[in-house]
């Protein structure tokens, strides 16, 4: 089953071709990295797959579902992620998570599960106004998975993260693809978070797909590895994007 097809889109803004004839589907339980330089479509392309911007032409779909017609269902089956997520200060992660929980009708049972998978029981208590970076991207990634979302949109979520808390998240991550339950689209700019979490990747710039596969169909004796690959279509360093 397809969880989300994107039928020949295209996207501007005044003189800015964001994206430009993009086709793409991504089945049920595929981790999918989304990579590119700064740039080059993929945060615009992502939002459309959202439901945040409607594209100018072409078709997106999810769950063979669009967005014009059956967004309150949708909002249901999807959980994101943004790179930078803000929260009150002043209330503590159980609070923010039972908070957000409220919108889904869900109790606190679910706020305790995903405490627990996300890792914050020593930290439930603590104001989110005093917590790490990587504890904030925690907390915003348990906010995005408290309604169980079939399908999962993670923008550059370890961006200005220590190895430790990376790693962290990575672990959280690779357990829900253990399940088999979840779907993932990722940005992001680390080579190793794409090799080592997707199934499939897609590299994009200037609006258009230069190449998508699994990683080891996509390498060769010119691209050994996912920065080579990256280096040799874009002529720009994976890295060199981190801001």
């Amino acid at each position: 089953m397809l969880q989300i097809e994107v039928n020949n889109v295209f996207k501007s803004f005044k003189d800015v071709k964001a994206v430009r004839g993009i086709s793409l589907a991504i089945p049920a339980g595929q981790f999918v990295a989304l990579l590119g330089p700064n740039g080059a479509g993929k945060t615009t392309l992502v939002e459309m797959m959202e439901g945040l911007k409607k594209p100018d032409s072409g078709e997106i779909l999810i769950q063979g579902k669009t967005w014009h017609k059956h967004e309150h269902e949708l909002r249901t089956v999807i959980g994101l992620s943004l790179q930078e997520t803000r929260f009150a200060e002043k209330i503590t992660i159980y609070e923010t998570l039972r908070l957000f929980a409220s919108f889904f009708e869900l109790g606190d049972e679910r706020v305790t599960e995903v405490i627990e998978l996300t890792g914050l029981q020593s930290k439930q208590r603590a104001m989110t106004g005093t917590l790490s970076g990587g504890q904030k991207q925690r907390l915003a990634l348990a906010v995005a998975l408290l309604n169980r979302p079939q399908i999962l949109f993670l923008d550059e979520p370890t961006t200005g993260l220590d190895p430790h808390s990376r790693q962290d998240l990575w672990h959280i991550l690779k357990s829900l693809k253990d399940k088999g339950e979840t779907t993932l689209i990722l940005t992001t700019h680390y080579m190793e978070e794409a090799s080592s979490l997707c199934d499939h990747i897609i590299i994009i710039d200037e609006g258009k797909i230069l190449r998508e596969g699994k990683l080891d169909d996509l390498l060769d004796e010119t691209s050994r590895n996912l920065d080579e690959l990256f280096i040799n279509l874009t002529g720009k360093n994976l890295n060199e994007n981190i801001k």
